[in-house]
């Protein structure tokens, strides 16, 4: 295969929107992670050891790391959408304003196609004869 034709089908695999949209939510769900993650142990746990469900020794309070775990996250989302979202979406829609505004050409009939047609057109053309016992003598 020559570089040409496999750099056009990986452009068309990449702008597919599925990719990104796949690459996108394991990035996204990954740092999602660390901010419930942050939540349980910051938050949940310490409300756990206040009602007595957990030893004290379970769960240090640690708002810090809740607030800490919302900032990371943001600024990953910011960056996957900057840095990912928005230049794909651009790639894409010039992709389909290049589609849009070259179509592509009908492809030709094949010959047998287009003799059948012109035979067609022919038989159309004729005058048609009167079917035998149709005529319109008198009797």
């Amino acid at each position: 295969m020559k570089i040409k034709e496999i750099a056009k089908e990986f452009e068309a695999f990449i702008l597919k929107g599925n990719v990104v949209d796949l690459a996108v939510g394991v990035v996204i769900g990954a740092a999602f992670k660390s901010v419930v993650d942050a939540m349980v142990g910051g938050f949940i746990n310490p409300l756990l050891v206040v009602a007595h469900l957990l030893p004290p020794s379970a769960a240090p309070v640690g708002f810090s790391d809740v607030f800490k775990s919302l900032v990371s996250f943001v600024a990953i989302a910011a960056v996957v959408f900057f840095f990912v979202v928005k230049p794909m979406n651009f790639l894409i829609a010039k992709t389909t304003r290049k589609a849009e505004e070259k179509p592509a050409e009908p492809t030709p009939l094949p010959q047998d196609v287009q003799l059948l047609m012109e035979i067609r057109d022919l038989l159309k053309s004729r005058p048609q004869p009167t079917p035998p016992g149709t005529g319109t003598g008198v009797v």
